[in-house]
């Protein structure tokens, strides 16, 4: 009768870790230094929370100013006020969009994921959809600047008018510029982007 085997496989005091752990990849010094170097922006957006906060004073400002003579303006003067306000807040938007989507972005993850207040268009954003979205935000605000001068100018040649038919020529012809510069974005911005199957198929 043979004696039994008693050997056992030593096992290894290291095991090599896993592809899917979490633990981050070391950097040389200079790559630290690049990478870290985005945290410099972070005193910009910071700068930008700031500005809103002026914007939500003006806002109120207004609407103070809206609602104390509410009972002696015209129709037109409500009209135009309320065209700032709109006014202020799609500028308001831009700034969250400049702040948050640009954090997200550029600087570090927010990590809101499944946060309930988490805005719908965070969940897909990056550096191309942020600059459509910023374009659009910018038509949006140049298009109500551009109905309140029509608006005001609706007496142009009376002495009361502070707006030139030049003015308004030029005005209407930067905004057709920004809307122009809106659809090329898009589009090379599409042009950019891969379709899947066409991914796929060049995989085979």
């Amino acid at each position: 009768m043979q004696p039994s085997d008693t050997r056992t496989t030593a096992l290894p005091s290291n095991p090599r870790p896993s592809p899917s752990g979490t633990s981050s990849p070391r950097l040389s010094a200079m790559a630290a230094l690049i990478f870290s170097s985005r945290w410099l922006q972070l005193p910009l957006y910071l700068g930008l929370i700031v500005a809103q906060g002026v914007y939500v004073l003006l806002f109120l400002k207004e609407l103070w100013h809206l609602v104390s003579h509410a009972a002696s303006f015209g129709e037109m003067e409500i009209m135009l006020i309320v065209l700032g306000l709109i006014d202020v807040v799609m500028i308001s938007n831009l700034l969250v969009m400049v702040i948050v989507g640009g954090y997200e972005t550029f600087v570090s993850r927010l990590r809101l994921e499944g946060h309930p207040d988490q805005p719908e268009w965070l969940s897909h954003v990056n550096a191309s959809v942020l600059k459509v979205k910023l374009a659009m935000a910018i038509i949006g605000i140049s298009s109500i600047h551009l109905l309140r001068t029509f608006i005001e100018a609706g007496g142009l040649g009376s002495s009361g008018v502070k707006f030139t038919e030049s003015g308004v020529m030029w005005q209407t012809i930067i905004h057709c510029v920004f809307i122009l510069s809106a659809i090329g974005i898009a589009y090379v911005d599409r042009l950019l982007v891969v379709p899947a199957g066409q991914t796929k198929s060049s995989a085979h």
